[in-house]
């Protein structure tokens, strides 16, 4: 959480039949070389540290001709890598995305890194010493819930086994949870430090994931906390489209937050929301003063694509995640057309682009902006046999 934090090579393995090991020199040549002419200065890189310099994420960089599942799968990597090098956070644009997807994608890509798990526990450590008043603080609501969500995304897709420390995340996360049912925030940086529609959500997704966790929860404070949650997501409206697909996809690991009805009517919304070229524009799901307090409204509303915003991404691979957690087959033709966006809209450096809606000086939304394209085309048996030739 940047509040709290300073300002700003994997084993791939395909499902069934190949491992292998990324070859870094070409990869880390092509992240440092890429988009920057020798004439100009270099920008600030959007994750550097120790051996690693990922440059910035740029609209102009070059699209691959054929798409590079280990060229994505070792920006992920790296990113994770420098930031938790250089910080001493969960943060949710980054590490708290590659522990809230990289394990599932464990099938195709192989385990994820273990020291990733291990600075997640370092930070449960630091949070579980530190007095609840604090934790109500700024974006460290977030950073408790994005702790939890991670180690139960790991014990559910790596170990197959709660562990006591995603037991002890998802007590301390319902232990700062409001009466209201949902968490504080600071309603600023889109759209993951928003709103509190969107912690409740990971929240949710986080206790319904670790495995047998709710099943065996006895506690009965700890289960009248689930009951608020619940309730609140029942009964909140959220504030804009992006809180609904984010409704939708908690709703199919907690399955009585919404009815038939309503699932089929966010199914609808979201499938309303695809651009003609098939993929999905985060920047149609809320008006520019809903994001947050408003603050970012002049920035969106000043960029030059703000009357006909682009497909991204971040919310090309998250609709499809979502479309198909939610029932809806690969082969509809709704999912067919954001697959082969996807899949002709990779940049060079394996990155998948989408502008920040904060600031255009890191865009660290390109780190969602890849890790869900990734998840996305696994959810549709869509990701390409990685053996095929040089740095693919």
């Amino acid at each position: 959480m940047r509040t709290t934090c300073p300002q700003p090579a994997s084993s791939i393995q395909r499902r069934h039949h190949w491992t292998g090991t990324i070859p870094c020199c070409l990869c880390c040549l092509l992240f440092q070389t890429v988009h920057l002419a020798a004439d100009e200065p270099a920008a600030k890189p959007q994750y550097e540290a120790d051996g690693i310099h990922v440059p910035q994420a740029a609209a102009d960089e070059p699209k691959r001709t054929e798409i590079s599942v280990r060229l994505a799968a070792e920006y992920l990597e790296h990113g994770t890598i420098a930031w938790n090098q250089k910080r001493s956070c969960v943060t949710c644009h980054t590490n708290g995305i590659y522990m809230t997807v990289r394990p599932a994608l464990t099938p195709y890509l192989g385990r994820p890194r273990d020291d990733a798990r291990e600075f997640f526990v370092k930070v449960l450590k630091d949070k579980a010493a530190t007095e609840r008043e604090k934790l109500l603080r700024s974006t460290l609501p977030a950073q408790v819930i994005y702790t939890a969500a991670g180690l139960a995304e790991w014990d559910a897709h790596v170990t197959k086994q709660l562990s006591p420390e995603t037991d002890q995340a998802l007590r301390l996360m319902f232990d700062i949870q409001l009466e209201s049912g949902t968490w504080g925030t600071l309603d600023c940086w889109p759209p993951y430090e928003s709103d509190a529609y969107h912690e409740a959500t990971v929240a949710a997704m986080a206790a319904a994931t670790a495995p047998g966790w709710l099943a065996n929860l006895k506690n009965e404070k700890v289960l009248a906390a689930v009951d608020r949650l619940k309730k609140y997501l029942r009964t909140q409206s959220p504030p804009h489209d992006y809180g609904r697909t984010l409704l939708l996809w908690a709703s199919t690991r907690v399955p009585d937050l919404i009815d038939s009805k309503q699932k089929s009517e966010l199914i609808e919304m979201l499938a309303k929301h695809q651009r003609p070229d098939g993929g999905w524009s985060i920047r149609t799901f809320a008006a520019p003063e809903a994001w947050g307090n408003g603050g970012r409204a002049k920035k969106l509303q000043a960029e030059p694509e703000f009357a006909d915003p682009p497909s991204d991404g971040h919310q090309t691979g998250l609709a499809i995640v979502v479309l198909r957690a939610a029932g809806v087959d690969a082969k509809d033709e709704r999912v067919q057309r954001g697959v082969k966006w996807l899949l002709a809209n990779q940049r060079a450096s394996g990155r998948w682009w989408t502008r920040s809606l904060n600031t255009d000086t890191y865009h660290f939304i390109t780190y969602s902006g890849t890790a869900f394209p990734l998840m996305a085309l696994a959810a549709c048996d869509a990701i390409p046999d990685p053996t095929a030739g040089g740095c693919r």
